[in-house]
């Protein structure tokens, strides 16, 4: 065995650890005050070992962008894989991965700051967010195909006029264009997607706590609202309450 290259291995610089230390900051700091030097002095580091993990504060920026992003669809996909298996509709599958996202969000406010707050100066997210980005529309994609097939969805009163709005990207993660009465449903799921991120963001950012009486009932009952733009139905029930998570 060599032992120099244990030795050396042993002493490197972990991207995890300085990561941690970077998740640390931003909620000290916010993303717009994150900084190598700030990372080496936390880490009781030299500025150059950071750099020779992260050359540049962009490329941490990512690192911890990426890994918000597949935290939180994670929590999804876990809530969406107990939801499954215990036989919910999908109605009650579409609840249980949005109260997931909610509870990952407050309890991660700096990291969902990140992916979902204001853009950070300077900062531009490269190609390389898209697949861990990609993650949540793809659960609630997932969702709304299952309760197509099951016929758990209402056709619309009335579809999305003029020719199709979407990039064919959007229809590529869908699975391609779903038949009448129901051709406009990417278009309307996405509507549904970004009414979930933007309500988020009011509750994270605490703009309903001075009008809502109890917010994580708002939060279920919201979600149901924008569900019904798919016509689909979201049980609203005793039942679930002992399911809530309100957040402190």
């Amino acid at each position: 065995m060599d032992v120099s290259t244990t030795a050396d291995d042993e002493n490197a610089v972990r991207p995890e650890a300085l990561k941690a230390t970077a998740r640390q900051l931003l909620v000290k700091l916010g993303a717009p005050g994150l900084s190598l030097e700030a990372v080496a002095e936390d880490s009781g580091l030299a500025v150059a070992d950071v750099e020779g993990v992260f050359p540049h504060r962009d490329d941490l920026l990512t690192a911890l962008v990426i890994d918000a992003y597949d935290a939180s669809a994670a929590a999804m996909e876990e809530a969406d894989r107990s939801a499954g298996a215990a036989g919910a509709p999908a109605g009650a599958r579409l609840l249980a991965v949005t109260r997931a996202l909610r509870t990952w969000s407050f309890e991660n406010s700096a990291e969902f700051t990140l992916i979902y707050g204001s853009p950070v100066p300077g900062y531009h997210a490269p190609q390389d967010t898209v697949p861990a980005a990609s993650r949540t529309p793809v659960v609630l994609a997932g969702i709304v195909r299952s309760a197509l097939a099951a016929g758990e969805l209402t056709p619309p009163r009335r579809a999305v006029p003029g020719p199709p709005l979407l990039l064919p990207e959007a229809v590529q993660l869908f699975g391609g264009t779903p038949e009448a009465p129901f051709s406009d449903l990417i278009e309307r799921g996405m509507v549904l997607w970004s009414n979930l991120i933007g309500l988020l963001v009011f509750q994270v950012f605490s703009r309903t706590h001075d009008s809502v009486r109890d917010e994580s009932a708002y939060f279920d009952f919201a979600v149901a609202v924008a569900a019904e733009s798919i016509g689909l139905a979201v049980p609203l029930d005793a039942a679930a309450e002992g399911e809530r998570v309100r957040p402190t």
